[in-house]
């Protein structure tokens, strides 16, 4: 599907993205069916035509969004990880970077969930993306030894993502912040009993 005019000037960039942190803003604050295309021009501070100049309608915008978010919150933790050797630092960095993130980001969680109903593949597309690029992480830490390989990258990705995403949802949402250090500090100690190699934990 395609979902977006893609602009070749800087002006453009900019405008289609003061749409994007606005459509940000109007479904984060309401549901994807309250939210309007006037209400988003009207955030983004741009006249209605000039929105399907960069979106056909309010779903590919959504549909964009919900790629946007996935690809902004992944090179956060990227860049967070450069240079860090050791999985298991990568991981306590990588749970910071995205407990901090979401704190910024906290429309992240409605848009995500919201997209499961909106358009069914760009939530699988979201979640599997996450999957992939975190089950090749785990996969190379086990051929070094690093982290234990007696259950599956693939196991190990999706359970790391669940509890990174149930755990920032408590406190983002409903505490209104990342998760304390003493909880962060229980997180992490419990991750690195689950993936120390050979029972070390």
């Amino acid at each position: 599907m395609e979902t977006a005019h893609r602009p070749k000037t800087a002006k453009g960039v900019a405008t289609r993205r003061a749409i994007l942190d606005a459509a940000e803003a109007e479904f984060g604050e309401h549901s994807y069916d309250r939210a309007s295309v006037s209400n988003i021009t009207r955030r983004a501070g741009v006249a209605q035509g000039t929105f399907y100049v960069y979106f056909p309608d309010k779903k590919a915008t959504f549909i964009e969004l919900v790629r946007q978010l996935n690809h902004r919150m992944r090179r956060s933790i990227s860049e967070a990880i450069a240079g860090l050797d050791d999985r298991l630092e990568q991981e306590r960095v990588g749970f910071k970077t995205f407990f901090d993130w979401v704190a910024r980001h906290r429309t992240l969680y409605r848009v995500i969930r919201e997209s499961e109903f909106v358009d069914q593949d760009t939530y699988k597309w979201h979640y599997n993306t996450l999957a992939a690029g975190y089950v090749a992480g785990l996969t190379r830490a086990q051929e070094r030894g690093q982290i234990a390989d007696d259950i599956s990258a693939d196991t190990i990705a999706w359970i790391l993502m669940g509890m990174a995403e149930f755990l920032g949802g408590r406190w983002v949402l409903w505490v209104g912040h990342a998760p304390p250090d003493e909880v962060f500090d229980d997180v992490f100690e419990f991750i690195s009993r689950a993936l120390r190699p050979g029972g070390q934990g």
